[in-house]
């Protein structure tokens, strides 16, 4: 199991962008290629709410659990 190193807000502004993403408000183009990149930052988004680990955070070194 990973360690966290997403905080409380972090979290939830993720889920909420996925939420929208993958609703009906979603941004939709005429790009094919574009929707699906929308898709694939949304499910991500939602999969790191969930987990409250990101992969770039911890490339970067950036552990914000506590806020």
């Amino acid at each position: 199991m990973v360690k966290q190193n997403l905080g409380r807000v972090d979290r939830v502004l993720r889920f909420a962008l996925a939420f929208w993403w993958l609703g009906p408000w979603a941004l939709r183009t005429n790009l094919v290629w574009l929707n699906w990149v929308i898709i694939v930052v949304a499910l991500i988004a939602l999969l790191e709410s969930f987990t409250g680990y990101c992969w770039l955070h911890n490339l970067f070194g950036i552990h914000n659990q506590n806020q």
